[in-house]
């Protein structure tokens, strides 16, 4: 098969489509997309007035399993978009411990954050479910609970966790988590059809000057990937760059 006509991977981090197991589970994690995700907790930590390193690592950790694996997991198992050979029996067992392990942790933490960190927990929890489930019929699942549930939410919990209340600067830091989550999703939705759901693409861009660049799946694939590998560095550096700053100067 040549590469005109080999199948491309689900996913720009995802090699080849015929991997091991171990190389699934790394595609299931979608490491690039979660570290996204859990920097929006690290932002929403540092935005508070007061830091805990502590509780940023707990909460950092009930994210990394609510997202990063049970979502992610749900999600494989609705129509299998990342083509993964993991066993169904797999994918539910690792949805429903990590979810209760987050869940277990918020818990946890309630002595020390307080009662209304429950409500942030049935939310976190309702919305995994909600949205990878495609519950209510998938009215769940759409951009604005997506742009709410990885974006804003993250910002949301890490302040409250931290600040136990939450002030104009979290809701500022979600709105912005909400846009940059939308822009995400304009660029990943439009590159997930490309990968996944089209055998070919045909057509021919013609200059003003006459000169004729033929259109491809690889290069409508490449600006819409390269500013996906962007923003992923840039929100990345931009929470550790602020969780560095806090924790350095206070």
């Amino acid at each position: 098969m040549s590469d005109a006509t080999r199948p491309l991977a689900p996913a720009f981090y995802a090699r080849d489509v015929q991997r091991r197991a171990w190389a699934d589970w790394w595609v299931l994690l979608h490491p690039p997309y979660t570290l996204w995700h859990l920097s929006y907790v690290a932002i929403g930590a540092a935005l508070a007035p007061r830091f805990d390193v502590v509780r940023l690592v707990a909460t950092l950790l009930a994210f990394a399993l609510a997202v990063g694996v049970c979502a992610h997991a749900l999600d494989e198992l609705h129509g299998r978009p990342l083509q993964t050979r993991l066993p169904s029996w797999q994918l539910v067992t690792a949805a429903a411990v990590s979810l209760v392990g987050a869940i277990a942790l918020g818990v946890a933490g309630l002595g020390r954050v307080g009662p209304g960190l429950l409500l942030f927990i049935a939310a976190g929890a309702g919305l995994t479910c909600g949205y990878n489930l495609e519950l209510l019929g998938g009215r769940l699942h759409n951009d604005v609970t997506f742009a709410v549930a990885w974006g804003a939410f993250p910002v949301l919990t890490a302040y409250y966790a931290q600040a136990e209340r939450l002030g104009w600067p979290a809701l500022l830091g979600a709105v912005g988590a909400y846009s940059l989550s939308n822009a995400q999703r304009a660029l990943s939705t439009p590159a997930r059809t490309l990968r996944r759901r089209t055998a070919s693409v045909d057509g021919t861009v013609v200059g003003r000057d006459g000169a004729r660049h033929p259109i491809d799946i690889a290069g409508l694939l490449a600006p819409l990937e390269a500013a996906l590998k962007a923003m992923t560095g840039a929100v990345v550096a931009l929470a550790v760059a602020l969780v560095v700053a806090r924790i350095q100067y206070g």
